[in-house]
């Protein structure tokens, strides 16, 4: 292995006494020196439940590794509680911290030079900061999820976070009481896992799963089963064959692979922010993937699972019918996924789901069969128009109105439209524009959870449109467009747009339209002005300068 840590060691000898004197001081003897040494990347925190249980996987894992004869070497890593920052200037960190994560797995794995390494991870940002990460190092590597929630209850429902921002648009539309809105609060999150529907940290964990970086069924686990701590140890074990047989993500990570997980996600109904995750994977691991690529896959992979938010059930319901094997083995039968695919475990994407039956078990409606699926196409469209040249994405499966054609109501922050929609000021019809939220303008392309949720909550969800330059949770469904680019602060036509402009957003064509001639287009292009710079220092202003557009994967180090 080129320049790793027990080859600087063991073959130069005097030299690297100092490197051995540290070591000695972290747990080596004198049989450690030439064995792999393997970094554990831990996203423990108690900053949210996300990664409240992350310290015993981890933990497993490292006393797992040592076990298959490897030397652990375990640092920590950051997370944003998205949960917790939405509707906040804090929610400008959260796409930020993607790129904080992949960095600093990065500069440790390298400066230590170590020869293999698992990432543990729970909330959103952390799959993909951490794939983008194995992707760069190319070193045998595998990721562990942290496991989603268990379902809260109430009155013979269940809870999800989703609930809880959607009972203050209920609230607030007179809709439910303040008694009501309590409960809802103290029952949503009842312990430590990632939000528990398909979400976006279940939709990255499933796509990580399809793309063979993870074990199989290991992406729907609850936190807090034991399960889950036994698949972390399972996954060091793993890792250190992996090591051994010199397996790595560049052979794991290819074209087909990122095929294999956009098809999962469309067969889930996984969460929007898949797109702006795995564009930027594919960027990390020199693989060519287009917005375009996730369109053609959407027209041949059906929507296959009744998950929340648009649909009934969550991921533990969802890993108790099957899981992603299930999904997959579908998938695979019926020709729309790649079985040849190598995974981290030395198997075949095919040899993998050998076992796994041809369809779901009849006893349950959480996995529809294929000849009775929730949706013929996938869910997630890329639109495009005169108001998103370079593309923009849209959730459009369990709409009912597919296509709308309103004035348009423009705020310059997810905050003015807030108040706007809880002051009851938006009206059936509508179609509201955030702009100034993406990548550059916001900076760190806010998730709209607050507004989308304070829509469905005051029952206008089938009947108004939003488009933003920012992003959406995984919670969020509705007629709603994001990702739009160029986005506003580059003077994207977004930027453009006046009260009361008529805009279409047409589903069935793949359409997002701002109705207005082109010469009044052109009058008002040559009078914008760029927005001033809101942060000159720090790391929003470093992460402004340098993101690229969102239709690129929103990435730092574009060349």
């Amino acid at each position: 292995m080129a320049d790793n840590l027990r080859s600087r060691i063991v073959t130069q000898g005097v030299q690297r006494a100092p490197n051995r004197a540290m070591l000695r001081a972290v747990g080596f003897g004198d049989g450690d020196f030439d064995k792999p040494i393997v970094g554990v990347a831990n996203g423990f925190s108690t900053i949210t439940p996300c990664n409240a249980g992350l310290d015993l996987l981890a933990r497993r894992a490292e006393a797992a590794i040592r076990g298959a004869g490897g030397m652990p070497q375990l640092f920590g890593t950051i997370t944003v509680s998205d949960g917790i920052s939405m509707g906040t200037e804090g929610m400008k960190y959260s796409l930020v911290s993607r790129e904080v994560i992949a960095d600093s797995i990065e500069t440790a794995v390298n400066a230590e030079s170590m020869d293999g390494v698992i990432a543990v991870g729970g909330c959103d940002k952390n799959m993909p900061g951490a794939l983008i990460a194995l992707a760069r190092l190319d070193l045998p590597s595998i990721f562990v999820y942290g496991g989603t929630i268990k379902p809260g209850h109430l009155d013979g429902r269940d809870l999800t976070i989703v609930s809880a921002f959607e009972a203050v648009g209920q609230f607030s539309a007179g809709k439910i009481g303040a008694a009501e809105l309590e409960q809802v609060e103290r029952h949503a999150c009842p312990g430590a896992g990632s939000c528990g529907g398909m979400y976006t940290a279940n939709t990255m964990s499933s796509a990580i799963e399809a793309m063979g970086m993870s074990l199989p069924g290991s992406s729907t686990m609850a936190a807090e089963d034991a399960e889950k701590a036994e698949s972390a140890a399972r996954s060091g074990v793993v890792l250190l064959d992996a090591i051994r047989h010199r397996r790595l993500p560049s052979q794991i990570l290819t074209r087909p692979a990122f095929e294999n997980a956009i098809a999962v996600v469309m067969a889930i109904g996984g969460s929007t922010n898949a797109v702006l995750h795995l564009l930027a994977i594919a960027h990390a691991a020199g693989v060519p993937l287009a917005l375009d690529d996730f369109e053609a896959i959407r027209a041949r992979v059906p929507v296959l699972c009744d998950l929340k938010p648009s649909g009934r059930y969550v991921a533990t319901e969802l890993h108790a019918a099957g899981g992603i094997p299930q999904v997959m083995k579908m998938l695979l039968v019926h020709g729309a996924l790649h079985g040849d695919c190598l995974t981290i475990t030395g198997e075949t994407v095919a040899e993998t789901l050998r076992t796994v039956p041809d369809e779901p078990v009849a006893a349950q409606d959480v996995i529809r069969p294929w000849s009775r699926p929730l949706y013929a196409q996938g869910h997630l469209a890329i639109l495009r128009g005169n108001l998103a040249v370079e593309g923009s994405v849209a959730k459009i499966t369990g709409v009912k109105q597919p296509s709308l054609t309103g004035p348009a109501r423009v705020f310059d922050s997810e905050e003015a439209c807030l108040e706007a929609i809880l002051g009851g000021r938006i009206r059936a019809g509508d179609v509201i524009v955030i702009r100034y939220e993406g990548p550059r303008g916001g900076p760190g392309m806010r998730e709209m959870l607050s507004p989308t949720s304070a829509i469905i909550g005051a029952g206008l969800g089938d009947s108004v449109g939003l488009i933003t330059d920012g992003r959406f949770s995984g919670g969020t469904y509705g007629m709603v467009v994001g990702h739009v680019a160029p986005e506003a602060a580059v003077g994207g036509t977004l930027a453009l747009v006046e009260e009361g402009d008529a805009i279409t957003i047409d589903a069935p064509r793949r359409l997002l339209q701002l109705e207005v001639a082109g010469a009044e287009l052109e009058r008002r292009r040559a009078a914008w002005q760029p927005r001033p710079v809101r942060y000159t220092r720090g790391v929003l202003a470093k992460y402004a300068r340098q993101v690229s557009s969102a239709s690129l994967g929103a990435v730092t180090d574009l060349e």
